[in-house]
């Protein structure tokens, strides 16, 4: 494929869901069959063009995750760190994640999961390193715990 095909498929990508640039780039890559420079610039035009935009990208996971995953904050970081987006934005974005909503989804969380260990011997440590999976702080799932029946 052509660098011209490969940038019109990824505008029409970009058009229907937010990419960042590590994802766009993979798919560049593997369209132009591992011309790395043809792929850089495909990138450089999306972005030019609005396309792609980590920022835009990162606050839309961090909104996305949280709400309807149950994501905390620690594992949103790791995730979009995975794909390359800088720490900056990652705050920025985690910052539109509204704590007391993230507060109320962990406990939404361990109260589910603690119907399901009712009568386990380790019921504490097993909410707790649930809490921790879902990559809420230790504090966070602490709190949480505390106010469970």
């Amino acid at each position: 494929m052509d660098a011209a095909r490969c940038l019109s498929r990824l505008q029409k990508l970009c058009s229907k869901a937010e990419y960042c640039r590590a994802d766009v780039f993979r798919k560049a890559l593997k369209d132009l069959e591992g011309d790395a420079e043809a792929a850089g610039k495909v990138v450089e035009q999306l972005v030019a063009d609005k396309y792609v935009d980590d920022a835009r990208y990162a606050s839309a996971f961090a909104r996305e995750k949280a709400s309807l995953q149950g994501w905390g904050p620690v594992k949103i970081r790791f995730q979009l760190r995975a794909k390359g987006v800088s720490d900056q934005v990652i705050a920025a974005a985690l910052e539109e994640v509204e704590p007391d909503r993230a507060a109320d989804k962990l406990e939404r969380l361990l109260a589910a999961k603690a119907r399901t260990l009712q009568g386990d011997p380790q019921f504490r440590l097993k909410l707790i390193k649930f809490g921790l999976s879902r990559g809420y702080e230790y504090e966070a799932v602490e709190e949480a715990l505390k106010k469970l029946p």
